[in-house]
C-alpha cells in the first residue's frame, strides 16, 4: 500500500508539472489566444496530476496514523 501511494503521489507530481509546461507552449499560447483558455491537454494533465498528487498524499499521511 506504501509504494502504491508513494508512485501514485510521484505520478501526480510528474503529471503537474508536464502540464504546466503545456501550458507555457506555443500551442497552449495559441489555442489560448482564439479560444481564451489554455489547451484541453495541459487543462487535464494539470487536474489529473493534482488529483493522483492528492490522492497519493492522502493515502501517505493516513496510512501514518494508523
Amino acid at each position: 500500500m506504501r509504494i502504491t501511494s508513494f508512485a501514485l503521489f510521484a505520478a501526480g507530481v510528474i503529471l503537474l508539472i508536464f502540464g504546466l509546461s503545456a501550458s507555457d507552449s506555443v500551442s497552449s499560447d495559441v489555442s489560448e489566444v482564439v479560444t481564451g483558455a489554455p489547451s484541453d491537454k495541459s487543462i487535464w494533465l494539470i487536474v489529473l496530476g493534482v488529483i493522483a498528487l492528492l490522492s497519493g498524499a492522502g493515502t501517505l499521511f493516513a496510512g501514518r496514523r494508523r
